[in-house]
């Protein structure tokens, strides 16, 4: 179970601005080619969620650790009706009061823009603030 939670993490915490609202250039290539690896990625998550509720049998901090990547799941262009069982388990995540209160939190606080350098590379104000600070 940590190989699958480890692999998905990794795989899916790569950024993909092809996919990222703010990105100046859609590059069809790029965008079907992450596309296709969410899915495929979603596919290996549902299989594995097949005969067990949580990713690990019970819930675990592989469970903690692969919720947020499903939550974008329609920025990712992805349906999570095409896999039952990781609906079911998304479902039964974002019911927990904990992931409630966790989500909520940031409602409260002020957002953080994103921003395009001259290179085309995204940086948060706060990246952009140390940046500066650095030189």
């Amino acid at each position: 179970m940590a190989i699958l939670a480890n692999g998905w993490t990794r795989t899916n915490g790569r950024p993909k601005p092809p996919l990222h609202p703010i990105c100046p250039r859609k590059i069809p290539y790029a965008i079907n080619r992450y596309v296709n690896e969410t899915g495929r990625l979603y596919a290996v998550l549902n299989k594995q969620l097949a005969d067990r509720e949580f990713v690990a049998g019970n819930y675990s901090i592989a469970d903690i650790a692969m919720y947020p990547w499903i939550v974008p799941y329609e920025r990712q262009n992805q349906k999570l009706e095409d896999f039952p069982n990781l609906k079911r388990w998304f479902e039964t995540i974002q019911a927990r009061p904990a992931t409630i209160r966790a989500y909520e939190k940031p409602k409260s606080l002020k957002p953080n823009k994103l921003t395009w350098n001259n290179h085309g590379i995204c940086y948060s104000t706060s990246q952009q603030q140390l940046l500066r600070i650095r030189n």
